[in-house]
């Protein structure tokens, strides 16, 4: 259901305003609606009242609180999160000048300390591929230095497109004239680890030739004092240095991760008190600040402000003729039977405040749809199991709890129509349990299923069209009455055809008809020469609930086959094992098919009759929170959970 607004002003003098804030930023019910003006029709603005330069000041302010929570967010973001242990909590400076000089000197160190990570993390990885290739070419490296007639040269060779190797091969070609041994490694990350033999008298030339390609060799034996290292020796000094960093980062943390947080916390409050204080208007001796609050919580305000702020703030109600209702913001808040199936309706935007929340009637149609179409006990029981897995270790109000218990409502629902249909894995549990039909046998019973599911449709969509006779009869009384009026006449149409074919006494047929000559001239007179057209839709759209036999049917029989398969085919546990993936593949589509067609025809046969999207999400003013959960803020459930 959407909850109640009242719409709300609260007036009292300037200097009060800050207490006010204070207050209704912890009591978290009121939306704060755009400013009003305290200058009189046609006057002009009055000498006292605050000027540009206050609303600039304003504005700076804002401006700095932003750049202020960017700061300790990007601190946040780099700073480790530490156990603690060790744990120290510094008083952050009060002072605004003290306290961004504080984060631009740990701004400065964090920002030194990650870019020393970084380089020596890349020289770390290039030491660990030079020790590749040392592993690659075993033994060629006691060949540096070496005075006799082969010189060997380490390298890597960069090569993002694969040509570098070869082109550095064609070169030494024409320099030695195919006198020299060029090894290759395995290519990796865009470079090519190689080892070339070269001629001893030849190593200046092909030096020269190195370095015109600009390829790097690598220090293995000389070259200055970390060159004189082997590579696990190098990869021991970056580890202990990269451990030291890391040690600065983890005192960093400990000393002011645990602050920053609270201070984050701290500005973003001021920062929503700012923008909240922007939509007050002032006087040089007076406030206004309007918005709505929950009906039930009006009551509440007013005590609140009086006790903590004083007499002289009033908070007064405005009467429904002054305001829209389609402006008011829209909070849903559902009976606890029916809360998850918000996770469905709010796919879907907000219905606008004064139309109806379809939540109550998707958690009655939805899940009985379901067990209509699978009506199967051994299929529900392991919906059930499954239901009952997901909800393990679920938030309370997170996505995955709500869609666990969906689950286990269709799960109740499709063993209750097992029962009444005697199904179980199909014919299964009629061979083994002799269970019995209660209600229908829907391998034989296609009509009395085709009439069921179009019952149920015709149910659903005059609900509909009556639900939005409701909503639009306050604003729009010519549609209401006309939409009324089209589900008068599918009433009709219902008992025409039943006594048609004589499930009702024949004596219904011809009042039936009689009255929808009647109704017919009157719903043009209503809704024009397209009504008609509009009629035969919504005939279509019953008619269209039709699928719910469809895919029934259609998942019964899947489970006959795998039933009689399993005894056709090879031994007794081969016939089993393919029964078994049969069941498990009808299993997998009885989980989709009816989920999708069962939303289809809530989002389009139904909703289309009553749903008026078009809703202000309620975001009270009120304290931050660090991670506010889709799809509504949940300062939002709060305020509505406490009226």
């Amino acid at each position: 259901m959407i909850v109640s607004m009242a719409r709300v002003r609260i007036l009292g003098p300037r200097e009060r305003l800050e207490a006010v804030l204070g207050e209704l930023q912890d009591m978290e019910v009121l939306h704060v609606a755009p400013p009003v003006s305290l200058t009189p029709p046609g006057g002009a603005p009055s000498a006292e009242a605050p000027g540009v330069e206050a609303e600039a000041q304003a504005d700076r302010n804002v401006a700095t609180t932003r750049k202020r929570i960017e700061a300790i967010g990007w601190l946040l973001e780099r700073l480790p999160a530490t156990d603690g242990r060790g744990r120290t909590r510094p008083d952050l400076p009060d002072r605004k000048e003290e306290l961004d000089d504080l984060l631009s000197r740990l701004h400065r160190a964090v920002a030194a300390l990650g870019e020393q990570q970084v380089g020596r993390s890349h020289e770390r990885a290039r030491v660990a591929r030079m020790r590749e290739l040392l592993e690659t070419f075993r033994g060629l490296d006691a060949l540096r230095g070496h005075s006799g007639a082969t010189h060997p040269y380490f390298l890597i060779v960069e090569t993002p497109d694969g040509r570098a190797v070869q082109e550095l091969r064609e070169g030494l070609a024409r320099l030695l004239d195919g006198g020299f041994e060029l090894l290759e490694g395995p290519r990796s990350d865009g470079e090519t680890p190689a080892v070339l033999l070269v001629p001893g008298d030849r190593t200046g030339e092909v030096e020269r030739l190195l370095a015109g390609a600009g390829i790097q060799e690598l220090p293995l034996t000389a070259g200055g004092a970390d060159a004189t290292r082997s590579p696990d020796e190098r990869l021991e000094a970056l580890d202990a240095r990269l451990a030291t960093l890391g040690s600065r980062l983890d005192r960093l943390g400990r000393r002011y991760r645990a602050p920053l947080e609270d201070r984050l916390q701290a500005e973003h409050d001021r920062l929503l008190a700012l923008e909240a204080r922007a939509s007050a208007a002032t006087s040089r001796h007076a406030f206004v600040l309007q918005g709505f609050v929950p009906e039930d919580a009006v009551r509440r305000l007013e005590s609140r402000l009086h006790e903590r702020v004083g007499p002289t703030v009033v908070v007064e109600r405005q009467g429904r003729e002054e305001w829209q209702g389609e402006l008011a913001p829209v909070v849903l808040h559902n009976p606890r039977l029916f809360r998850p199936f918000e996770a469905i309706t709010r796919t879907l935007p907000l219905p606008r405040y004064g139309s109806i929340d379809p939540t109550p009637f998707v958690a009655v149609f939805f899940p009985m749809f379901f067990g209509v179409i699978v009506g199967d006990v051994a299929y529900g029981t392991v919906i059930a199991a499954l239901a009952l897995l997901l909800r393990r270790g679920s938030a309370a109000d997170g996505l995955r709890r709500s869609v666990a218990e969906i689950a286990g409502a269709c799960a109740a629902f499709t063993i209750v129509f097992g029962f009444l249909y005697g199904e179980f894995a199909g014919d299964l549990g009629r061979r083994l349990f002799g269970l019995r039909p209660l209600l229908l046998d829907r391998e034989e019973a296609l009509v009395p299923f085709l009439a069921l599911a179009i019952a149920l449709g015709f149910v659903q969509v005059v609900l509909g069209l009556v639900l939005g006779a409701v909503s639009s009869f306050r604003g729009h009384r010519r549609e209401s009455l006309g939409r009324g009026l089209s589900a008068l006449m599918l009433v009709l149409v219902a008992l025409a055809l039943l006594a048609a074919v004589e499930v009702l006494p024949h004596g219904f047929f011809t009042p039936a008809i009689v009255a929808l000559l009647v109704a017919f001239p009157v719903l043009v007179v209503l809704e024009g020469f397209l009504a008609p057209i509009e009629l035969l839709s919504t005939l279509g759209n019953v008619l269209s609930y039709a699928r719910i036999m469809a895919v029934g049917t259609a998942s019964v029989m899947m489970a006959v086959v795998a039933n009689r398969l399993a005894g056709a085919v090879g031994g007794v546990l081969v016939g089993i094992l393919f029964g078994l993936l049969f069941h498990l593949v009808n299993f997998g589509l009885a989980l989709f098919g009816p989920t999708i067609h069962g939303l289809r025809l809530h989002y389009v046969e139904f909703f289309g009759k009553f749903f008026s999207p078009g809703g202000t999400q309620y975001r009270p003013f009120g304290h931050w929170r660090p991670e506010p959960g889709p799809p509504s803020n949940p300062n939002a459930v709060k305020a509505a959970r406490s009226v």
